[in-house]
């Protein structure tokens, strides 16, 4: 992964966007994280500025700078001209005068630097005549060529960048200075790490204003125009070729922003399809003006053009021209192994994907790969992983829920937010003697069920749960459950069977009330025998009783 960037882990949600933005596919998902392919990323910034969780991060050089500064070194900030857009109203002296606060010795702007590359442009193409010639100011594009575009190499300009270009006449003047390069670019970073010894730290203007926001310093509105200035264009669109003499008619002179653009143009160079021909590159969209960290989703294209445009004057900034060999810069082939599979192993991710057929190939991009044979290639490549195709997961989870409804014992309805019948299950079929899904489908629910419960639902937004209902026309007993799903979009309805149950209840309340009657007539027969039993009793009591006392008196009279 480069250096100048990092990742919360945490954050990462499995969006995928980052690598539907990524336009040479250099990030790979491994136990759910996104992470950047270093050898293969060309550090655009893409990732960052789309991210929705703020997962990525660039790695923060202000105190490395802070530490440049207490050591007592004399620092020089070298200031992207694109500082005008990203610092409406504020002027170079006003930057000066704040970054002086800061401790930096002096601040000049970059665009002293671009004078001097865009002249030797000009030379080039007036001296070396080369067929083609392409701007070698913005990294991500030299990385992109290095990496991605080799035979594409020697039309590459090999001419240090304005940032280096600027650094190293800062140093040639002040030999015992270090230079911190600020601007809009995360590719800066890298360039000034990778080629060492001209820059010595590169800040991001969200660096810069987070700084000065600590320290309590503001800038200053105030705008002087130098009409010594016109490199000052080079952060937008055609600003290069706004500043060359383009004095070589036989050449053609246009511009390219865009990764995907100059991939384009770089394919067509490959093929051999252009010829006699300048083209300035950058990989933004605007140019440095729509740079990722122009203050982090600052985008007003329009206005930060004409704050460019505005502040530009149209003569070149007055500063003497190295040697050639003092500005030259020497580009190499970057390697990115990667295996490619064969067209079998192809063929078998893509029946992992559930892909049996071209026409199975749907091409949709939601993984973040323009196809799926792409997508299936960056699997093999451990790159993605086949749970990133949207249609695999809802095939997969469509299966599963259909399994699951096919095969269930309880009727399933689903009815749209209109009760109109949009699924129904076999045993929903068979328990409302309907013959096909197609006798009700897009019907309303009243053709085969009461409503009422559905509208109560629908309207109160409290489910049903488990409620015994007989269902007259059906002649059979349900547990009926009905719930608001998909946001209250669908209802969903859940009918068990319950007739045998119901049937074994009122056989068992039938039982015991006959039970019960058997019961009462034996105890009320009971109660008879015995109320005649002490009927008896009671007679024979009482002729016993009237025997023995007349025996009793017969006795007392003797």
């Amino acid at each position: 992964m480069p250096n100048c960037l990092t990742f919360k882990k945490s954050n990462c949600k499995n969006c995928y966007k980052c690598i539907r933005h990524c336009p040479v596919k250099s990030i790979r998902f491994s136990g759910n994280q996104a992470h950047i392919i270093g050898n293969e990323c060309i550090l655009c910034g893409h990732c960052f500025v789309v991210c929705p969780q703020n997962a990525k991060e660039i790695v923060n050089d202000t105190e490395r700078v802070r530490v440049m500064l207490q050591s007592g070194e004399k620092v020089y900030v070298s200031l992207a001209p694109s500082f005008i857009a990203n610092y409406q109203g504020v002027g170079i002296e006003s930057m000066r005068a704040a970054l002086k606060k800061l401790g930096f010795c002096d601040v000049e702007e970059t665009a002293l630097g671009a004078t001097l590359v865009k002249r030797e442009y000009d030379r080039i193409l007036r001296e070396e005549k080369r067929d083609v010639l392409i701007s070698s100011c913005c990294h991500s594009i030299n990385l992109l060529i290095q990496k991605y575009f080799p035979n594409c190499l020697p039309y590459l300009a090999d001419v240090l960048s304005p940032m280096q270009a600027h650094c190293q006449d800062i140093k040639q003047r002040h030999p015992d200075a270090k230079c911190v390069f600020i601007g809009p670019c995360v590719a800066k970073k890298d360039e000034a790490e990778y080629y060492a010894g001209l820059v010595d730290a590169v800040l991001t203007f969200e660096e810069l204003t987070e700084w000065l926001k600590a320290e309590n310093i503001s800038l200053e509105q105030d705008i002087t125009k130098d009409p010594e200035s016109l490199a000052r264009f080079f952060p937008t669109t055609g600003g290069i070729l706004k500043t060359m003499a383009k004095d070589q008619p036989e050449y053609t002179y246009m511009a390219m922003d865009g990764v995907e653009n100059c991939i384009s143009a770089l394919q067509d160079i490959e093929r051999g399809e252009i010829h006699h021909c300048f083209i300035e590159m950058s990989a933004c969209v605007g140019s440095c003006i729509g740079g990722p960290v122009m203050e982090k989703f600052h985008r007003s294209p329009v206005r930060d053009y004409l704050a460019v445009a505005g502040y530009a004057g149209d003569r070149d900034f007055d500063i003497a021209q190295p040697e050639i060999r003092e500005i030259r810069k020497h580009f190499e082939t970057i390697e990115h192994r990667a295996a490619m599979p064969s067209e079998t192993e192809i063929q078998n991710i893509l029946r992992e994907m559930g892909k049996f057929k071209p026409s199975q190939e749907l091409n949709c991009g939601s993984c973040g790969y323009n196809t799926c044979r792409e997508k299936a290639v960056a699997i093999y490549q451990g790159k993605a992983e086949i749970s990133m195709c949207l249609p695999y997961l809802m095939g997969k989870a469509e299966a599963v829920t259909d399994t699951i409804s096919r095969n269930s014992p309880n009727g399933i309805l689903m009815l749209n937010d209109q009760l109109e019948v949009q699924q129904i299950n076999p045993a929903a079929l068979h328990l409302l003697h309907l013959r096909s899904a197609s006798d009700i489908l897009g019907d309303q629910v009243i053709r085969i069920l009461d409503p009422a419960p559905f509208l109560k639902v629908k309207n109160t937004g409290r489910g049903i749960y488990n409620e015994r209902t007989y269902l007259a026309e059906y002649n059979c007993y349900v547990d009926q459950t009905i719930v608001l799903a998909e946001e209250g979009r669908m209802l969903l309805c859940i009918m068990r069977d319950v007739s045998r149950e119901e049937e074994s209840r009122i056989e068992r309340e039938e039982i015991s009330r006959q039970t019960a009657e058997v019961a009462d007539k034996v105890v009320d027969k009971q109660m008879r025998i015995v109320q005649e039993i002490a009927s008896l009793l009671g007679e024979t009591a009482a002729e016993t009783k009237i025997a023995l006392t007349k025996l009793k008196e017969s006795i007392r009279n003797e």
